[in-house]
């Protein structure tokens, strides 16, 4: 079995964005050499995401859209975390959305649906923060 490691950094210009990170992953996995197994790709910090969906400007509308509904950034007073800090609403907003992804691979490929897609979403952004693609397979 093989093992592949490798991080993947981000520093957004605003303080929320998604990023379709699918092709950095596949290079990952062009990288890593590995043919069948499992590729694991994780947020390493608790104000952002990784999950899979469609890649439709609207759809990424709507999902600012209902967290902004369901944790509100504003007003920072009403969360009992923002003492010295403004963010509890993005780790709110990073639970609802997952921490990781776990995609099979196939004959090489990431084996994803038809519009499957892996994104990054940061809910705290303007400073790097990273994320772990882990690929185990032979």
């Amino acid at each position: 079995m093989k093992s592949y490691r490798k991080e993947l950094w981000f520093k957004t210009p605003s303080r929320r964005q998604f990023i379709n990170i699918t092709g950095q992953v596949q290079q990952c996995l062009y990288e890593s050499g590995i043919k069948e197994g499992l590729l694991l790709c994780n947020a390493m910090h608790i104000t952002a995401s990784v999950f899979i969906n469609d890649d439709e400007p609207g759809l990424h509308q709507d999902f600012e859209a209902w967290l902004e509904r369901l944790a509100p950034e504003l007003p920072h007073d009403q969360y009992h975390h923002n003492v010295g800090e403004d963010n509890a609403d993005a780790h709110l907003k990073r639970t609802i959305m997952g921490r990781e992804v776990v995609v099979a691979v196939t004959n090489g490929q990431l084996d994803l649906g038809p519009w499957e897609q892996i994104f990054y979403g940061e809910f705290d952004g303007k400073r790097e923060k990273r994320v772990l693609v882990k690929i185990i397979g032979q």
